[in-house]
């Protein structure tokens, strides 16, 4: 009784074409991935300018008045965060809040 195996040359094969497709399919996963942290994080800095506008208008304050994170935060459901381990600075009133990760701006 003859055993049927698969050759090096077959096995070989297989493996060059899941590594080939792992070369393509990973770059665009981590593409896609820093593409969705920095639309999360531009919407993340919007709530934030939106709740220090409503800070400003309920507190009659102008622009350039200094804003910190418990003046703004009862504006807020709950305090947001970088999906890229960003630190976001608020700014005061009149200028947008911005993150310390490169391309996370308004």
């Amino acid at each position: 009784m003859k055993k049927r195996g698969f050759t090096l040359v077959e096995i070989m094969i297989v493996v060059a074409i899941i590594g080939l497709l792992a070369a393509i399919a990973i770059p665009s996963f981590v593409r896609a991935r820093e593409t969705s942290q920095k639309s999360a994080c531009i919407n993340n800095l919007r709530q934030i300018d939106g709740a220090k506008d409503q800070w400003a208008i309920e507190h009659n304050k102008t622009t350039g008045a200094s804003v910190n994170k418990t003046d703004i935060t009862p504006y807020l459901k709950k305090w947001p965060t970088c999906p890229a381990s960003g630190t976001y600075t608020i700014g005061g009133v009149g200028t947008d809040p911005t993150c310390d990760v490169s391309g996370h701006t308004l």
